[in-house]
């Protein structure tokens, strides 16, 4: 084959494939967008070494810098990989002791900035401390001491360690459920938020956080976990990744189809009540504690045909949940059932009323929690006014 036979080759080959690209699928937005959101990071951190000592006169060096990471407003862990994208931070080192200087000078300190939010672990996974406040400090690595007599005037090496950082969202709900359960459709309804809905399981791949409005002013957080699946506790699907952000909410928000759930048709169909009973269970093999905390549930999709009998049914088992456990086969019963403080029966997209309602429950149930976790003890009135009553001098 001579030279121009073979270009002639490689010029077909290159339009095929050219031509094979356009008429290619694109890449569904939604899965550029999964990329964005990042809730987990490692890097590395290293304090500074102290300063050499001055044997000579006795002088001591300066002790290296610390790296502490510091909880800051506004910021995702994006952010942070956009200003340190080598994940590597070092603090400065201590100065030396000399003829003109006996005390060495300290190294300065390496302040990073984090989301609020933030669990840090070092590379043995062991709990290092969170920042859950705004302007809260941790410090991730300490430097070492200068050089004395103690040490033979050499400075200490300063801590150097991989850390994890985990973001855990802070919310005042967390609206957990299966796949199609109309979670989005429901975050849509009730709050600001603009989340992708569409008729396919896993349309949100990523959290998302709504805020509830009063008239009165009142805020109030809400995140929409991606769907779980069967088996999320231990890594099947995407739940996985997010079930950590429900432990640091106030209110768990179960939301059901009451025509039920099925995945693909390789998976089981569940009914409205399986599922229910498979959120508890993930919930509970997640963490336990977790069902402890208050809840309320939601059955949505009321206006599809069938519903209010297929509510009937399961109405009283929903109301004694603990009874129903007993019927359900050992593989999917769970140990401890979650109590709900409210059953609610809505439709998420075609009833308005139902989304004001729920809107105003939630607001009194988080207040009548906040209440009894508080347990501030009440004085009448009478009380009250006794002891700010003016007193004038006693006789003895």
């Amino acid at each position: 084959m001579n030279c121009f036979s073979t270009k002639a080759v490689i010029q077909m080959v290159v339009r095929q494939y050219n031509s094979s690209k356009k008429n290619s699928k694109p890449l569904r937005n939604y899965l550029k967008q999964n990329s964005r959101f990042l809730d987990s990071l490692r890097v590395h951190v290293k304090a500074g070494t102290g300063g050499f000592g001055f044997p000579k006169y006795g002088g001591e060096g300066g002790k290296g810098g610390d790296v502490s990471f510091v909880a800051t407003d506004g910021m995702t862990l994006k952010d942070f990989l956009n200003k340190y994208p080598r994940k590597k931070i070092q603090a400065e080192t201590g100065g030396n002791s000399h003829s003109r200087r006996i005390l060495g000078q300290i190294g300065q300190d390496k302040k990073v900035n984090v989301p609020i939010g933030i669990t840090v672990y070092d590379d043995k996974n062991v709990l290092i401390g969170d920042l859950n406040e705004k302007d809260s400090e941790l410090i991730v690595a300490k430097g070492g001491e200068g050089g004395k007599n103690s040490n033979g005037y050499c400075g200490v090496k300063g801590e150097s360690r991989s850390v994890k950082l985990e973001l855990k969202l802070i919310a005042d709900i967390g609206l957990v459920g299966f796949p199609n359960a109309g979670k989005s459709t429901f975050l849509k309804a009730i709050s600001n938020a603009k989340p992708k809905i569409a008729s396919y399981p896993f349309t949100t791949i990523r959290p998302n956080i709504g805020i509830l409005s009063y008239e009165d002013l009142r805020q109030i957080s809400m995140a929409d976990l991606p769907g779980l699946i069967e088996g999320a506790h231990c890594n099947i699907g995407m739940g996985h990744r997010f079930l950590r952000h429900v432990e640091r909410t106030k209110l768990l928000l179960l939301i059901v189809d009451i025509n039920g759930f099925q995945l693909n048709p390789k998976h089981k169909f569940r009914s409205c009540l399986e599922t229910i009973i498979l959120l508890n269970k993930e919930l509970e093999l997640y963490k336990e504690e977790l069902l402890d905390k208050p809840a309320m549930l939601l059955i949505n999709k009321m206006d599809t045909e069938g519903a209010k009998e297929k509510y009937l049914e399961i109405k009283d088992q929903l109301e004694n949940l603990d009874e129903a456990l007993l019927s359900f086969p050992k593989e999917i019963r769970p140990l401890k059932s979650i109590k709900f403080d409210k059953i609610i029966q809505i439709s998420a997209k075609n009833q308005p009323d139902d989304i004001k309602q729920v809107k105003q429950i939630v607001r009194n149930l988080l207040d009548i929690n906040e209440e009894l976790s508080n347990d501030v003890e009440c004085h009448p009135l009478e009380d009250l006014k006794e002891q700010l009553r003016e007193r004038g001098p006693v006789l003895l």
